[in-house]
């Protein structure tokens, strides 16, 4: 199968030419702004199907809206009726095609084309009218607040919002993707008289700001976004995608002293803390025991051994422990506890516990082992 993809640098092109040949999809006929002209005569030719992503949404000029959204779709239409060519055809609309606006005017023109187009020479064509859409590759500062808002706040720069308790409508481009290739492979979303893409999520725009600026201050408090809500997970992935080069990697804070250091990692409210220990040869460290705190400890490299005893036994409950072998050992409240490194290397261990360290409520008592 050959496949057009008009517009396959934009942001939605960008997307779905990587996804088509990640699935082994091979023939796939690029066309942007910059393609030569005369290979769009080529591709109408020999295109087995044509996803028309091509568009203008941000022109200089009002008229633009008409001569890209109505002006390329009547262009694209005549070549491939030059060439007799039935190639099934999806064109990305927008929601604006409802709105008496000149974006929407010229989106809902090139709609009405395509329906003609349809009847008048029996091809299949599917118009899929979306929402605001966001993720890896949008252009910021342009038409995307969301590309905007994570590009910048990344960088420490301003944002602007006008009205906080303004809703957008949204989609991920993940979820688009697949609906489009969904719909080149036989099975699109229809609803009504157009076709859709799901799910959407809606969101105040004051509290999206507030939301991608969680994302930035979780490098400082540690702390990891709720993935369990939909929308959040995707928000950050998209925001990771915005950060500068330079910027990938952060510190984190090493407590050090001579036994060696403890390292906080992550932080959650509802999941615990994850800390990187590392001991010294012939180092030492715990010896006491919680009420009510429990942890996981999972040695990574080294050679060590972890021993408890119940705060009111006598008997000593031993586990060695290797980072050639990797295997948690779990540490119950009521166990006074310690791990010492009985290796020539440093020991790291990874300590997660059940919640997050508060020296006001440290639930930590000294008891040798």
């Amino acid at each position: 199968m050959k496949i057009l993809v008009t517009g396959a640098r934009g942001f939605v092109g960008r997307n779905l030419v990587a996804e088509l040949k990640k699935r082994g999809y091979k023939d796939i006929l690029e066309f942007d702004l910059d393609t030569e002209k005369p290979a769009l005569e080529q591709y109408t030719k020999e295109c087995d199907f044509v996803f028309h992503l091509a568009g203008v949404n941000r022109p200089q000029k009002e008229e633009e809206f008409m001569e890209g959204n109505f002006g390329f779709t009547s262009e694209l239409l005549a070549l491939l009726i030059k060439h007799n060519n039935k190639a099934p055809l999806l064109i990305t609309s927008s929601i604006q095609a409802e709105r008496d606006n000149p974006y929407g005017r010229s989106k809902k023109a090139g709609e009405d084309l395509l329906i003609n187009y349809s009847k008048e020479h029996n091809i299949k064509v599917l118009i899929y009218r979306l929402p605001n859409l966001f993720g890896k590759w949008c252009r910021p500062n342009y038409n995307s607040v969301i590309a905007t808002f994570c590009h910048n706040i990344a960088r420490g720069l301003q944002i602007q919002i006008d009205d906080p308790e303004g809703e957008l409508n949204l989609c991920y481009i993940d979820d688009v993707i697949r609906e489009l290739i969904d719909a080149l492979e036989g099975d699109p979303t229809k609803d009504g008289d157009f076709y859709t893409v799901s799910p959407t999520h809606r969101v105040k725009l004051g509290d999206l700001a507030e939301l991608i600026r969680s994302f930035k201050e979780s490098r400082r408090d540690l702390s990891i976004p709720d993935m369990s809500v939909p929308l959040t997970k995707k928000l950050y992935r998209t925001y990771l995608s915005y950060l500068p080069e330079k910027d990938f990697a952060y510190q984190l804070k090493m407590n050090c002293d001579q036994r060696g250091s403890f390292t906080e990692f992550i932080r959650t409210m509802n999941r615990g803390q994850i800390s990187i220990n590392v001991s010294k040869p012939g180092v030492t460290k715990g010896n006491h025991w919680h009420h009510t705190k429990n942890e996981k400890f999972l040695v990574v490299s080294g050679e060590g051994l972890i021993r408890f005893r119940g705060i009111s036994a006598s008997k000593i409950i031993e586990y060695r422990v290797s980072g050639d072998k990797l295997e948690v050992v779990d540490i119950p409240p009521g166990y006074t506890h310690s791990i010492v490194n009985l290796g020539e290397a440093d020991l790291v261990t990874i300590m997660w516990v059940n919640e997050c360290f508060d020296p006001e409520h440290a639930d930590t008592y000294y008891m040798e082992v």
